[in-house]
């Protein structure tokens, strides 16, 4: 095997301890860049401008942090297309998931993201026409009750959903699917591509992509804005490099279920910085769809005993959603 093709594996030895440690502190950071997000949309930055300065941000801060650490040769790649298509799905994704933060209570948004895995199941069976077995199928059930519980569509048909904003919903329920998706696409990436290359490219790609709106949603804003803009940007890119520093220190399934703890941190800031608690539908229905992805999670996990982690899988996929969508395997019955 070719040391190309191994770039995006994990040669360090397993460091539990130091995996879970560093999975938690970029689940604080990425908890804490959608509360800035929702803080920046207060004061009148939009969702695309938003999008783009995450994005530009994070381009001389992860080549600077590799220059100094004299690891710059791993943004070297042949796969530039595949890079930009990915980062076309995943533009959308993040600003699916920064309008969710906009519109929607923290928690909220943050539960909704959780629903990646379930997608991914449905894409696995439907799309890919692999066997799902009985198990991951009681998980998708088990988690779109949970999401039924939240949205509580019934009162869509009576002119709303609660204070929940329909386009903030379907923000959020579209990060989720997003992000299954492009945890595909960077299942194919790792095998030739350096973890920290996707995170790269991603911002590199997505940036420009998100600078062609600029011109019509971009504006002037105050000196706090800005800083607001530079805080998103900083607590973004730390959150990936947290989260492929994890990565090089512990498998996916040890350190996954660590994710969830991304909704402790949202109901905190919700209440302490904007002043808002999970209504009873998000305290009711998040442990529904926290318990799918558990389920999903384990069930990946003994599949993919008797197959090499790919542990590049979704690090670049995290601000898409904010859970890592499990590996997914071609085993059957599973």
């Amino acid at each position: 095997m070719s040391t190309r093709e191994t770039s995006g594996a994990r040669s360090h030895p397993d460091r539990p301890l130091l995996a879970i440690t560093l999975r938690l502190m970029a689940m604080v950071m990425l908890s804490t860049m959608f509360m800035l997000v929702k803080l920046a949309g207060e004061r009148g930055v939009s969702a695309p401008e938003m999008v783009f300065w995450r994005q530009a941000m994070a381009v001389p801060l992860i080549a600077g942090w590799l220059l100094a650490t004299g690891r710059i040769g791993l943004l070297k790649t042949r796969r530039v297309p595949s890079h930009a298509f990915r980062a076309l799905a995943g533009t959308l994704g993040l600003v699916c998931n920064v309008t969710a933060a906009m519109l929607l209570p923290l928690s909220v948004g943050t539960t909704l993201g959780f629903t990646a895995p379930l997608f991914a199941v449905l894409i696995t069976a439907l799309i890919l026409r692999d066997r799902v077995g009985p198990w991951r199928w009681l998980a998708v059930g088990l988690g779109f009750v949970g999401v039924l519980v939240i949205t509580q569509p019934a009162d869509l048909l009576h002119g709303g959903i609660g204070s929940l904003p329909p386009i903030g919903l379907a923000a959020g329920l579209g990060a989720g699917v997003v992000v299954a998706i492009v945890s595909f696409q960077i299942r194919d990436l790792a095998r030739t591509e350096a973890p920290i290359a996707c995170v790269f490219w991603f911002a590199f790609f997505g940036s420009l992509l998100a600078a062609v709106l600029l011109p019509l949603f971009g504006r002037p804003h105050e000196a706090q804005v800005w800083l607001l803009l530079v805080a998103v940007g900083l607590a973004g890119t730390l959150a990936q490099l947290l989260i492929t520093a994890a990565l090089r220190h512990g498998a996916v399934a040890t350190v996954v279920v660590m994710d969830y703890t991304a909704l402790i941190w949202a109901t905190v800031y919700g209440y302490t910085i904007f002043g808002h608690l999970p209504e009873a539908s998000t305290w009711l229905g998040a442990p529904l769809i926290i318990a799918a992805g558990l389920i999903i999670t384990w069930r990946e996990h003994h599949l993919s005993k008797r197959i090499s982690p790919t542990s590049a899988l979704d690090e670049s996929a995290a601000e898409e959603s904010l859970v890592i969508t499990p590996k997914m395997t071609r085993e059957p019955g599973a």
